[in-house]
């Protein structure tokens, strides 16, 4: 299984924990997924979600106003969701799932965690081996991991950003 990002999905992924950094994010993935694929088309961010620096939650009635008006775009499917992982004083954000995270994943959907920190050095955006992209845009550096949760285990999936490897540093 891969999980294969557009441009489109790459820029929401990064621009929103960008912009309430020090707090988390939460979004949608939105897209469609093959046999042995997702393609994640869009991410789109809750703006109303409830932020915290360890946790964040969507407001459960707009949520389902969202849920409600999805089928009408009759080529994309609600794939999962994306969080990130801040950096928070001395501690580093990791895109690796908490116990809280996963008890919230439902089976067959794909999620998504950027973990954002401060930069240090300044890298090219990469596919990594172990399947998570990473690389630093202006004072920040990212690192994103895909998950999928099938027969009640949580996987790592690989995951391909063509667009993410030719950003200038």
């Amino acid at each position: 299984m891969k999980v294969f990002l557009s441009e489109a999905a790459f820029m929401g992924l990064v621009l929103s924990p960008l912009e309430v950094y020090k707090k988390e994010c939460l979004g949608l993935l939105l897209g469609y997924k093959l046999e042995d694929r997702y393609i994640v088309e869009y991410s789109v961010a809750y703006q109303s979600a409830k932020r915290m620096r360890n946790g964040v939650s969507p407001n459960r009635l707009r949520h389902s106003r969202i849920e409600g008006v999805l089928p009408k775009f009759d080529k994309l499917e609600l794939l999962g969701d994306f969080h990130s992982h801040p950096q928070y004083g001395s501690l580093k954000g990791i895109p690796k799932p908490s116990s809280l995270d996963i008890n919230d994943m439902k089976q067959g959907k794909l999620y998504m965690i950027v973990a954002i920190n401060d930069n240090e050095h300044s890298v090219r955006w990469r596919e990594n081996q172990d399947g998570t992209i990473s690389g630093t845009l202006n004072d920040f550096h990212f690192k994103i991991s895909a998950y999928n949760f099938e027969e009640n285990k949580t996987r790592r999936i690989l995951i391909k950003c063509p667009f993410c490897l030719v950003i200038e540093n």
